[in-house]
């Protein structure tokens, strides 16, 4: 794999990382309402997930999936969910006011915490499934040295991790975490209805 092919992956898993979907969802509501730190660790789980779902794609995904197609549609539906209680969960507990609200997952997250849900997060996501599970596998040459496969997980974990930082940095401000504070329940419930519907949207796909 020559560099060129490199640079092209980069950017090819950039767009697929920058798409919003659920983890871009994530990160922004957790930035919002825990902080940067909170997001940052969001995004890190957000970066180990993709690279988790690569690694699932090198070793036989793909394969997987075409000997027995059912499992790609099971595994949609319980990401889809799984995605779903997040959603419903969100909507529940908008109109509540932050210092009371107990949101699994949101309410008084250690980093250890915020990156586990970054990883589930990202696992249970169709988005990405589809595309390690097809797009992905085509772009990576049979049999290739070990530095490739390093280089190719360099880049996703740094694609997903710093996008979903840069995400988690714009609603961390405190102009943007004023904002939301005083239209707090509609935000929660536009990010609810938000993640339902991409879930929903990569369900049925």
């Amino acid at each position: 794999m020559t560099l060129t092919a490199l640079v092209a992956f980069y950017f090819i898993h950039l767009a697929a990382a920058v798409a919003p979907g659920p983890a871009v969802l994530m990160a922004a509501r957790t930035a919002l309402r825990d902080g940067m730190l909170s997001g940052a660790c969001i995004a890190v789980g957000l970066g180990l997930g993709a690279c988790l779902w690569a690694l699932a794609a090198l070793f036989g995904l793909a394969l997987l999936f075409q000997v027995a197609p059912f499992l790609l549609i099971v595994l949609k539906v319980v990401g889809g969910l799984y995605l779903g209680y997040l959603a419903y969960k969100i909507w529940k507990h908008a109109p509540e006011p932050m210092e009371t609200e107990d949101i699994k997952g949101h309410k008084g997250l250690t980093p250890p915490k915020a990156v586990w849900l970054g990883i589930k997060t990202q696992l249970a996501s169709p988005k990405p499934a589809l595309f390690f599970g097809t797009i992905f596998l085509g772009l990576i040459p049979e049999h290739p040295p070990v530095w490739v496969y390093l280089a190719v997980l360099g880049i996703i974990f740094f694609n997903d991790c710093v996008w979903n930082i840069i995400v988690s940095r714009i609603f961390s401000l405190e102009r943007t975490r004023r904002a939301y504070l005083n239209l707090k329940t509609s935000i929660d419930r536009i990010f609810g209805v938000l993640l339902a519907a991409l879930s929903a949207k990569l369900v049925l796909s």
